[in-house]
Order: C-alpha cells, then sequence, then structure tokens
C-alpha cells in the first residue's frame, strides 16, 4: 500500500456525485467450501476515494451514533490525507478494536444510519474504512497507538476479555492504571474468538488486536476461572486489586423447550461455534475435538440472528448437502445484518421463514432423525416492536434432518454470581448494576456488557466497556463509594 494518496480539494457537490465503493468479495461458489473471509477490504484508491465522500460535517451525527464514539470526521481526514497510522491512533482513542469492529459491526443501524449523507445518497462506508486504516497498519507492520498518562499505581482486575472487557481494559491503562484482564478459556477474545466465524472475523485479526493492547500495557492472564482459581474477594483482598469489573457476558444458551431437544445430534449455537472457531473440531483428527460429521447431510439452524446466521454458514462449509435456516418471523423481521443474510443467501442456505419448530423426532439409536414444524403467520407487534409470530392451524410438517444447532440467544453465566455472596443480581441472574455508573452492590465492583444488559452487539458492548472504565477512573480518583441505585 502506498501512504501518498492524491488529495484533491472538492465542493460538496462534487464529494455526493462519487459513487459509495463497493467493498470486494470472495466468490460465493467458492467461498462455501472454505473458511477464508468473505469481504476483501477496500485498496487505498478505494479508501481514499470513499473518505472523499465525507462532507466533513461541522456537526456531524456519526459520533453521536456510535456507541464509543469514534471521532470518524477526523480519522476519515486522515485518510484524505494518506496519513493511515495516525488514523490509526485517532480510532484508538475511543475504540481499542478497529479492525474487530470495522468487520463486524452494524454501521448501517449506528454510525452509518446517522451519516447525513444517507439522506439522499448512500452513507459515507465508515465501517470500510475503519477496517481499511486497522488492515494497513497491520500489514505496514506498524502500530498507531494513543499517548498513555503516568503511571497512577492503582490496580484494576478485569473478569472476562471479550468485547466489554477489552473496551475498558484500553481506556484504563491509558489513564496509567495497572490493568490484568483474566480469561477462563486458552485464548484471549471472548466471544470474538469462540463466537464469530473465521470467514467473517479471522482469528489472526483478534489475535493482533490483544497484541496491539500487550503493546499499550495491558496484562492478560488465560485459563483464569474467576469464581473457581480465585473469586473476586481473593482478588480485591489477598492481590490488592483496587477495582474489579466483571465483565463475562452472557454465554449460557437458550432452548426452544421443546420434546427431542436432547438427541444426539442437536447442538445449541454455542457449542458448536465453540467447537469449530476456537478448537478446531473442523480439523478432526488432526484436532482432538470432534463435530458432528454433516458431509452430505441436512442439518437445521433454528433462529434468525447473526449468531444464526454464522451457525448454517459454518455448517454449509463442513460439507453440509442441505443448509435450512428455520425462522419463526418473516426475514424482515430477522434481526441479523441485512449482508450476513445476503451472504448466506449467495451460499446456498435455504431460508424457512414463518416456521417454527416444536418437536425433534429421533432414531432408536437416540440421534435425530427429523425436525417437525409448523407454519406461522404474523400478528400485531409484540414488546420488542416486531410483529407477533401466532401458529397457523393443521399446518404441521417434517423435515428430515441430521443434526440442529439452536440459535435463540443467551443468558447469564452465574458462576461469579454463585461465588460473590454480596453481588446483587437480577430476577434473570444478571448482575445488578447502577445504569449510569455500572456500580454493583459490592464496594469496588464494577459491571458491564452482556451480563448486565443481556446479550447484545460487540460495539454496544464495547460502549458499556468504556463507561465502567470512566466510572471506574472516578471511583479511583476520589476513592469514595456511594449505594448505587438499583444494585
Amino acid at each position: 500500500m502506498s501512504a501518498n494518496a492524491p488529495t484533491p480539494p472538492l465542493s460538496n457537490k462534487e464529494r455526493v456525485k462519487i459513487p459509495r465503493q463497493h467493498m470486494p468479495e470472495q466468490d460465493a461458489g467458492l467461498r462455501r467450501s472454505n473458511f477464508e473471509e468473505v469481504n476483501q477490504g477496500l485498496t487505498v484508491l478505494g479508501a481514499t476515494t470513499e473518505a472523499l465522500r465525507c462532507l466533513q460535517c461541522a456537526s456531524p451525527k456519526c459520533m453521536a451514533g456510535c456507541p464509543v464514539g469514534v471521532k470518524v470526521k477526523d480519522f476519515v481526514e486522515l485518510i484524505v490525507e494518506g496519513d493511515y497510522l495516525r488514523a490509526a491512533a485517532k480510532i484508538r482513542e475511543d475504540n481499542i478494536l478497529p479492525a474487530i469492529t470495522g468487520r463486524v459491526c452494524p454501521q448501517e443501524t449506528q454510525c452509518e444510519g446517522c451519516c447525513i449523507l444517507g439522506n439522499k445518497f448512500e452513507p459515507l462506508g465508515i465501517g470500510y474504512l475503519e477496517r481499511f486504516v486497522a488492515d494497513y497498519e497491520r500489514q505496514s507492520g506498524q502500530l498507531g497507538l494513543p499517548d498513555r498518562a503516568p503511571p497512577t499505581g492503582k490496580k484494576v482486575a478485569i473478569v472476562g476479555s471479550g468485547p466489554a472487557g477489552l473496551s475498558a481494559a484500553g481506556d484504563l491503562v491509558r489513564m496509567g492504571h495497572a490493568v490484568t484482564v483474566f480469561e477462563a478459556l486458552h485464548e484471549i477474545g471472548g466471544v470474538l474468538i469462540y463466537g464469530i466465524p473465521e470467514f467473517r472475523l479471522p482469528k489472526e485479526i483478534v489475535r493482533r488486536e490483544v497484541d496491539v493492547m500487550r503493546a499499550m500495557g495491558v496484562d492478560f492472564q488465560t485459563n483464569v476461572v474467576i469464581g473457581k482459581t480465585v473469586t473476586i474477594d481473593e482478588l480485591m483482598a489477598d492481590e490488592g486489586y483496587d477495582a474489579v469489573l466483571v465483565a463475562t457476558g452472557a454465554g449460557l444458551p437458550k432452548f426452544l423447550g421443546v420434546p427431542g431437544e436432547h438427541l444426539n445430534g442437536v447442538y445449541s449455537a454455542n457449542e458448536f461455534l465453540t467447537r469449530v472457531n476456537l478448537m478446531r473440531a473442523n480439523e478432526f483428527p488432526e484436532y482432538d475435538e470432534p463435530v458432528f460429521d454433516v458431509r452430505g447431510r441436512d442439518i437445521a439452524v433454528v433462529g434468525g440472528g447473526n449468531t444464526a446466521m454464522d451457525a448454517v454458514r459454518t455448517a454449509a462449509r463442513l460439507g453440509a448437502k442441505t443448509s435450512y435456516l428455520i425462522y419463526r418471523r418473516s426475514e424482515a423481521e430477522m434481526p441479523a445484518r441485512a449482508e450476513e443474510a445476503k451472504h448466506a443467501k449467495e451460499e446456498g442456505i435455504t431460508f424457512l421463514c414463518l416456521t417454527n419448530p416444536v418437536a425433534f423426532l429421533g432414531e432408536e439409536d437416540g440421534f435425530v432423525r427429523s425436525v417437525r414444524c409448523m407454519k406461522m403467520e404474523l400478528g400485531e407487534p409484540d414488546a420488542s416492536g416486531r410483529r407477533s409470530p401466532r401458529p397457523i392451524p393443521d399446518s404441521e410438517f417434517e423435515l428430515p434432518i441430521q443434526m440442529a444447532i439452536i440459535a435463540l440467544g443467551t443468558e447469564a453465566n452465574p458462576l461469579v454470581q454463585s461465588t460473590t455472596p454480596d453481588l446483587k443480581t437480577t430476577r434473570k441472574g444478571y448482575i445488578a448494576a447502577d445504569p449510569e455508573t455500572l456500580r454493583t452492590s459490592k464496594k469496588g465492583v464494577f459491571a458491564g456488557g452482556d451480563i448486565v444488559t443481556g446479550g447484545a452487539t460487540v460495539i454496544l458492548a464495547m460502549g458499556a466497556g468504556r463507561k465502567a472504565a470512566a466510572s471506574i477512573a472516578d471511583y479511583l480518583n476520589a476513592g469514595t463509594w456511594d449505594q448505587p441505585q438499583g444494585a
């Protein structure tokens, strides 16, 4: 890549005439049989051309639309100037994981959804540009690091290395605090590593971002199960941590609660994706972690979110003959990103919308052989605002399958709460925390991300991490602890 990009002065009238740059993609027929990344990234010319579309608004709405407040206008201007490392440093002032969010953020509903350009034209490709800057930095072998404050002498422990924990760690270490992130598994990254497939977020990208954080001074410890290996009380009383942030996410899978879910060949999306993404089950027997052999078989994934898309596209890549996506609402109500649904269709996934499983049926040997479904129709909107599905009488049918994956979301993992008796929880088992300060019922302990709010997007979890970091810094500076609301 060259840093000598052209920077012609343009009027806004000229900028709006530039078409949005297309993200090159791996051919659909080819990528169905491999785990290589689908989106290929912009070239220097493509990124510069896209950056020139930015109107450089006096009051940019894109920044307000970003849950972590990335200064979009500033970093895009640096791209136009050809200074990509400074652009990376500018993003990292607010977003410690630009290579990741540039790939998996739902920009269309956040920063890009607020772009003024989008009122009449296609919005600026902010995610594309964020990814370009981070990839340029990685490929150049250089780092664009933000400044770090002098050491404060304060120690902070962060429980969980997912997006909320990493985001908080990045802010706290920049403030001069000593930060240790504890991870129960053998790799850092939480859901970024075990939950998102290689073709959407290569593991090398996550490892690289973690290495950048190491270079900033964050200490990472793996294979430490907080609540088993060491408790929150021991971290604070014996190991001298001044504050603890619990950012363990929501990793307990939900199920349908229908007959036959116990059958062999029925997985939660969590288990299936963890086996393939983190434990390399797709490379069995080279890696000793088998997963059901779907080659030439029919499989079904139940759900309509990004995790369901990830699971069904992963199964297709493992060689499934037919991959069904079963979703009880219509495609218009699907919570998955439109781009992921488009990619899935291009790869041959069969969408069965307005369809709901009511039972799994098995063979005598205990393996699933089919799923019984019922057709649905949409009624009035429910509490979530989406139209509520209702069954159509006498519409049941049986679909032969040999494997099923349930991707209906997750709930709170109870481990930390169960070993920290003075940590209050909600009725559903999430940690109760003040919505503004993220302080819990236990002095010095904060909680943020999915373990407080339930499952959300990577960038929303990162926003919670930044909020927690600011609140922890206030506490460490003031040393006082008022009883928080709601905790």
